[in-house]
C-alpha cells in the first residue's frame, strides 16, 4: 500500500470560503472555534494558509491577522493566529505543523515582532514552536477586547528576545 500523499500548503483564495467554513464547523460545534460566516472567510481569505489534498479538498487552515503598531503601548506590529483547524483524519500527520510553519514564515516575511493566539486546547503544537503563556497587556488591545471570556482560552505568544548586549 502506498503512503497517503502529503497535502499541499497554499494561500487560501476567496473561492475557498465555503470549504473553510465547512472545515471549521466541527470545531465550532465543539466550542474550540468561534463561528464565522462564509462571507467573512471570503473577505479574509488572504489571512489564511490551507492544506489541500490531491483531490482538492481542504484539510486544514490557519489564519494570520496583522495588527498595526501601537506606539502608545510601546508595541510594534503584531500578528494574531486564528481559526486553526485540521480535519480529524489528518490530525497527528504533521498537517498542523506544516500550517504553523507556513504562517511563521509569513510572519517573518512581514517583519512581525510578536505573534499571539488564544487556544481552548492544550496548545502543545504552539508551545513546541516557541510560544509561551503571555499576559493580555502584551497583545493587540483590539484583539484582546474581541476575545470571549466565557471560552476560557489560554493566551500564548511568541515574542522574539531582544539582542543581548
Amino acid at each position: 500500500m502506498l503512503p497517503a500523499a502529503t497535502p499541499a500548503v497554499r494561500a487560501a483564495r476567496p473561492e475557498d470560503a465555503v470549504a473553510l467554513a465547512a472545515l471549521s464547523r466541527p470545531f465550532v460545534s465543539s466550542g474550540a472555534l468561534r463561528e464565522r460566516p462564509v462571507s467573512l472567510y471570503a473577505a479574509q481569505a488572504a489571512d489564511f494558509v490551507v492544506t489541500q489534498a490531491p483531490d482538492g479538498t481542504l484539510e486544514g487552515c490557519l489564519g494570520l491577522r496583522v495588527h498595526p503598531a501601537d506606539p502608545e503601548r510601546g508595541h510594534g506590529p503584531a500578528g494574531v493566529l486564528y481559526n486553526f483547524c485540521v480535519a480529524r483524519h489528518r490530525q497527528g500527520c504533521g498537517a498542523g505543523a506544516r500550517l504553523l510553519s507556513a504562517v511563521l514564515a509569513r510572519a517573518r516575511a512581514q517583519s512581525l515582532g510578536a505573534l499571539f493566539t488564544a487556544t481552548t486546547g492544550d496548545g502543545g503544537l504552539f508551545l513546541r514552536h516557541g510560544f509561551a503563556p503571555a499576559s493580555e497587556r502584551l497583545a493587540p488591545s483590539s484583539w484582546v477586547e474581541s476575545l470571549d471570556p466565557r471560552r476560557n482560552a489560554r493566551l500564548l505568544a511568541r515574542i522574539p528576545r531582544p539582542p543581548s548586549r
